[in-house]
């Protein structure tokens, strides 16, 4: 489960009952997902996952998004104490954006990675301690779940089905063995769960 560095990497995702990452209505479809992923339960849950992560690997569209709203909460003494502590975290911690468009980090403490997510992974399972934290990002979950590289999943299912969107557990990936290491159930039925991968 562990590199020489004892480094593993997590991945953080809402998934609907039927598996879909966003609405029927494209990868900008969240309205189903709000209710649910700012719950007590989700909220915890993002505390849970960011403990004792010390470098967040996110697409560009994530980091973008992320970086463009989480800095200000970070200051916000209105918002949730969980909210402005992963702010906080998520401003100060490394961050290793995969693009192939940009050319320069816009965020402090970010480096920017044009290569396959498995070959960067690999490199940072080799160095540095902590864990590796996947960041709502599929698009590089998704690979790095075909090469068997992700140590633990922490899951928010939501007891939607919205009929349509991408799936993260695509046919194709290879067998693998999870084991339930935490769960949680939410006043409206979402679930927070954590999986190790048994190896």
């Amino acid at each position: 489960m562990t590199s020489s560095t004892g480094r593993i990497v997590t991945a953080n995702l809402s998934l609907t009952l039927d598996g879909r990452y966003h609405g029927a209505g494209g990868p900008a479809d969240f309205a189903t997902f709000v209710p649910y992923v700012t719950s007590d339960t989700a909220r915890d849950h993002m505390s849970r996952m960011c403990a004792n992560a010390t470098t967040a690997v996110l697409a560009r569209g994530n980091a973008e998004g992320f970086m463009g709203f989480w800095p200000s909460v970070a200051d916000d003494e209105n918002a949730d104490p969980r909210d402005r502590a992963y702010a906080r975290w998520l401003v100060r911690t490394q961050k290793v954006v995969l693009s192939s468009t940009l050319t320069a980090a816009p965020w402090d403490r970010t480096r920017i990675v044009n290569a396959p997510a498995a070959d960067i992974v690999r490199e940072l399972k080799n160095q540095g301690e902590g864990e590796i934290l996947v960041n709502t990002s599929p698009s590089i979950v998704k690979p790095l779940l075909a090469a068997d590289l992700v140590d633990r999943l922490y899951l928010v299912v939501l007891p939607e089905i919205v009929g349509g969107g991408q799936r993260l557990f695509e046919d194709g990936l290879p067998a693998s063995t999870w084991a339930l290491t935490h769960q949680e159930t939410g006043a409206s039925g979402e679930l927070a769960l954590v999986y190790d991968r048994a190896r």
